[in-house]
């Protein structure tokens, strides 16, 4: 059996849906992609992995996304609105960039960026476990080896949704990853540290001893760094990492990322080597958009735009 639903979802503008998905260019095509104008990636709803496709019927100015969910299994009313509402976080389509491009104009560069990259809004994992686990993953190593071993790590653990024409993967449950074997996660390439970190937030989660959902709702960014820093595994890169990619916290930054403190450094400082302090004093131009400013420039890196600081 498999069943489809095709419904819109609107965003507020402004909102470019092909810049904000083009990050996830060059994916797995069994996990998540973006091509030729259509971004794919399996969801979960009340535990179905269901398939979700999204193509831009909008502008900028009048964003609009046209939706297709496909599920081996019923697809209901529920589903289809929980389904607007994961899309919704997965690009921040209630998300108004407007006071943020409005500070923006007292930075030079960020002003330059944000005019440039107009509509550009930042992706939020569907869970803040799957931003947890990608950053516990990264952990001082390069991102194409971290990719490698999270894109093995989802086929090894996540539920499959078999369609007629391919196998889809969802994100792995911290249940499945609490009961892997240290054996099957050495397999996708993890050292034996970091499974010893994945298994035991994993069992924590699992278990209902740690929420953290929870932190979605902190408004000190602080707060959240220091309950996460007590847990084994997590340190203030990592938790910053995951409050960026999976809790909506765009005032947070990474500062200690050497790749982020080299992009600052390309824009702010004319690519000497800086320190994290020197990369925080920088960040304190884009006030409380530290983590969407540094996304901004993330992206501008990626697609080769260049901004003279005068």
């Amino acid at each position: 059996m498999t069943a489809t639903q095709v419904f819109t979802v609107k965003a507020i503008p402004p909102f470019d849906f092909d810049l904000s998905a083009r990050i996830f260019s060059g994916g797995d095509r069994q996990i998540s992609n973006y091509q030729n104008g259509k971004f794919w990636q399996v969801i979960r709803l009340d535990e179905k992995p269901t398939l979700i496709a999204i193509k831009s019927s909008g502008t900028v100015e009048q964003p609009k996304l046209s939706v297709k969910l496909t599920c081996d299994q019923k697809i209901s009313d529920t589903d289809k609105r929980r389904a607007a509402e994961i899309i919704g976080t997965l690009f921040n389509l209630n998300f108004d960039l407007n006071p943020f491009y409005e500070e923006a104009k007292n930075d030079k560069v960020m002003a330059e960026l944000t005019r440039r990259m107009r509509g550009l809004k930042s992706p939020t994992t569907q869970t803040a476990f799957e931003a947890l686990l990608d950053s516990i993953v990264e952990q001082q190593i390069s991102l194409n080896v971290a990719g490698s071993m999270e894109r093995k790590l989802i086929k090894a653990f996540g539920d499959t949704l078999r369609l007629k024409w391919e196998v889809y993967y969802a994100f792995p449950t911290p249940r499945n990853l609490a009961s892997a074997s240290s054996k099957q996660l050495r397999q996708c390439g993890l050292s034996l540290r970091k499974i010893e970190y994945i298994k035991e937030i994993s069992k924590l989660i699992a278990d209902g001893k740690l929420e953290l959902e929870k932190f979605k709702k902190y408004e000190s960014a602080k707060e959240i760094v220091k309950e996460l820093d007590e847990i084994r595994g997590i340190g203030v890169w990592t938790a910053e990492m995951t409050m960026v990619r999976g809790m909506q916290k765009l005032d947070a930054m990474p500062a200690d990322d050497l790749g982020l403190r080299r992009i600052i450094s390309r824009y702010y400082c004319k690519k000497r080597r800086i320190t994290s302090e020197e990369a925080r004093k920088t960040a304190e131009n884009w006030g409380r958009w530290k983590g969407l400013a540094s996304f901004y420039l993330y992206v501008a890196s990626v697609l080769g735009i260049e901004v003279q600081n005068i």
